[in-house]
């Protein structure tokens, strides 16, 4: 192998593998750019005021614990503090010490050598009680026997007081009750002077317990239920403008509004299935090897689906109705017309996985889009016709409302106007879905050079202009255009090739031969002389070969597609004009060195495709069939299969795929189809040519009833054979 050979064959690795790094780059992007969008916005707190509005993107419940938290701080605010049990003991040791008191202003009252001025001395020294002079002068001027009833009496309003519950904050409000206790039977000044000398000694005897008081909060806290809340599918969480507390932000975490805790680990899930979903795509389309052949091709689908993906992932988080409204089908919708029904069925359902990964409602949308999606492509068949793309868009809208329906009438919380906004976005999406297939296959098809049924479609009827020239320039040509087209076609179709783009191919295949129509044998009239006996070979080959450049001159004024250069190009091969290259080699004197055999050649290339290569083996068959007219099926068998393997020897059929058994079956299709077009014909006696004696009188011809008609019809209709017994 030479160095230009392994430099071709470098090419075409290069550019895969190219293609391959750029794709899984590119898709790897898809997926962990809205991760990559939400960690660099800004986080929200409490006290911030929201950016946007929030709603929900499905309904949901859960235990809210900011609200249940607010709950159990209240119930613990509203348990008031507790405080010990009366301390017996506090009560046992004022009673002692009133009592050591009573008995100090009982000695000082009994001396009987102080004076008065001593005396109230004495008793403004006691450390417990503090006695005005007054009070003091009032207790010393008692007598004996009212001073022992008092005495009895302070202790007794003591002891009583001393059994309530006294707290630090109430011991005024007790001591200040001491004069209510003492008993009636003593004299206002006397009983002033038992609660005095009472209150003096009410002390607090429960105190503020912080243990009790945790304990009791914490029970009331503890009492309270957990705080369930239920947020509807399009409920406004956050309004715009409005201050943020922690119920929202708990609100807008738990419906993912809020940047997640683990977001690495959300990238690098999303890259993992980005990966899996490009060796998927290498190792099927390694298989596919008409598809991994042609580049433009695989760029035009790396391309369409890199476009709806960024498109899905960037614009479909966050949101309710946008989802179920995003024609994600037309994907689909566009490879099925552009590439077949198995290549958008196999990149369709990874496209709808990776879309919606990482969404809250992920189950739902990927059954929504791939349902979608494979009725559209069903629907839209092979999309010949303007019908076909309604047909599509209504299956896809049909499927998703009934995909809307089934997930969620079973859900609780589903309202009905939930519902009818949902089904509405579902309608806008086949709608949506439909009219982007239509407009884009056009302007893909334009710009890539490649064909759709509905295009192709249109080319076939007979008013396209070109046909018209074809019609009115050359009919001839134009009638063995129709005859080609047939042939073709019905072979394609055996073969499994495309039967309606080898039939267009084959109606424009010949268009150049309209420059000079009257040098090709199918429009020349009878009786006329052929104009290429006044030419010289050469001159005559040359207008020949040049139907194929006049061709393609032809279609690129009419704006045809450029998949039909194709079969202008390539329907002769590179083979040579026979006819005049014989007339050359008979004027040379039999000698062919003095000819350049190049000068007769059609400048090809070679049939590419199984499709142009039918068509060049039909126009040769039909043209070989016409001139030779076969009086027999054998012989009818004979002129097609030696043109066929005429063009196998010659190896125009090299760089095609056409298998033995595809050859095979292609002269069987041609044998049929060329058997009822040139079948023979029975040859019909003339009238002039009968004697006037063989032919009946007018009377002598029996004339019949309607009756008699009937009943001989029905004799020969009983009579026939069963057609379904042969």
């Amino acid at each position: 192998m030479n160095a230009l050979a392994v430099e071709q064959n470098k090419q075409p690795r290069i550019f895969y593998f190219l293609l391959l790094v750029i794709g899984t780059l590119l898709l790897v992007a898809a997926m962990i750019l809205p991760s990559l969008e939400r960690l660099s916005s800004p986080s929200l707190q409490a006290g911030q005021v929201a950016p946007q509005d929030y709603l929900a993107v499905e309904s949901t419940s859960y235990t809210s614990q900011v609200q249940t938290e607010q709950k159990q701080e209240a119930a613990r605010r509203a348990v008031a503090p507790v405080y010990t049990r009366p301390d017996p003991s506090i009560a046992r040791r004022q009673l002692e010490k009133i009592s050591a008191n009573l008995a100090f202003i009982s000695s000082v009252r009994a001396d009987t050598y102080g004076t008065m001025e001593q005396k109230l001395s004495d008793l403004s020294a006691l450390e417990d009680i503090h006695l005005d002079q007054e009070m003091a002068t009032r207790i010393l001027s008692l007598s004996e026997a009212r001073w022992g009833a008092v005495q009895q009496e302070t202790i007794a309003v003591l002891e009583q007081l001393m059994r309530n519950v006294i707290r630090p904050d109430r011991l005024e409000d007790s001591r200040s009750s001491a004069l209510s206790l003492v008993s009636l039977s003593f004299p206002e000044n006397q009983a002033e002077i038992v609660a005095e000398l009472a209150s003096a000694f009410v002390t607090a005897n429960s105190f503020y317990s912080e243990e009790l008081t945790n304990a009791a909060r914490d029970a009331a806290a503890a009492a309270i239920e957990p705080v369930n809340r239920t947020i509807i599918a399009g409920e406004r969480i956050v309004q715009r403008g409005q201050v943020l507390n922690s119920a929202d932000l708990e609100a807008l975490q738990v419906l993912g509004f809020l940047q997640p805790q683990r977001q690495w680990q959300e990238m690098v899930s999303a890259a993992t299935l980005a990966l899996l979903s490009a060796a998927f795509f290498t190792f099927f389309f390694r298989r596919q090897h008409p598809l991994a052949a042609n580049p433009r091709a695989l760029e035009l689908i790396a391309g369409l689906f890199l476009a709806f993906l960024f498109a899905g992932r960037m614009s479909l988080p966050g949101h309710i109705v946008i989802p179920y409204a995003f024609p994600l089908a037309t994907y689909g919708l566009l490879v099925a017309i552009l590439f077949g029904f198995k290549i958008s069925v196999i990149t369709s359902l990874p496209l709808a996985i990776l879309t919606v990964f990482g969404m809250s409602n992920d189950m739902e949308l990927m059954a929504y889009y791939i349902l979608g999606t494979l009725f559209g492509i069903l629907a839209i068949g092979a999309a010949r016709r303007l019908t076909a793309f309604f047909s599509a868009g209504a299956a896809i809208a049909l499927t998703g409302v009934l995909v809307v329906l089934a997930y969620r009438l079973p859900v609780p919380s589903t309202d009905w106007a939930g519902l009818l906004t949902l089904s509405g976005a579902a309608l806008f999406n086949g709608l949506a879905s439909a009219s982007l297939t239509l407009v884009l296959q056009f302007f893909l098809a334009q710009f890539l050079g490649l064909t759709t049924p509905m295009q192709l479609t249109e080319l076939t009827r007979p008013d396209h202009p070109l046909l018209q020239t074809i019609m009115r320039e050359a009919p001839g040509t134009y009638q063995h255009s129709l005859q080609v087209a047939n042939l073709a076609e019905q072979a394609a179709e055996r073969i499994g090739a495309d039967p309606l783009l080898t039939r267009v191919g084959a109606l424009y295949h010949d268009a150049g031969k309209t420059h000079a129509a009257m040098y090709f044998i199918e429009n020349q009239l009878p009786g006329f002389a052929n104009p290429h006996e006044s030419l010289d070979p050469q001159s005559s080959s040359a207008i020949i070969i040049r139907h194929v450049t006049d061709g393609v001159e032809l279609l690129r004024r009419y704006h045809l597609p450029k998949r039909l250069w194709d079969f202008v190009l390539e329907h002769h091969g590179t083979t040579i004009t026979n006819y005049q290259y014989v007339r050359a080699v008979e004027a040379a004197g039999g000698d062919e060195g003095k000819l350049n055999r190049d000068d007769y050649r059609y400048p090809g290339p070679r049939p590419q495709s199984r499709e142009t290569a039918i068509l060049m083996l039909a126009d040769t068959c039909e043209a070989a069939v016409r001139a030779e007219r076969p009086a027999d099926e054998e012989a009818l068998q004979r002129i097609i299969r030696g043109t066929v393997e005429n063009r196998m020897a010659n190896g125009q059929l090299d760089d095609t795929t056409l298998s033995l058994r595809d050859l095979a079956a292609i002269i069987d299709s041609f044998q049929t189809t060329l058997r009822g077009i040139y079948h023979p014909r029975v040859i019909y006696p003339k009238l002039e040519n009968i004697k006037p004696a063989q032919l009946p009188a007018a009377a002598d011809v029996p004339t019949l009833t309607r009756g008699q008609v009937e009943e001989r019809a029905l004799a020969a209709t009983e009579a026939a054979p069963n057609p379904s017994l042969k």
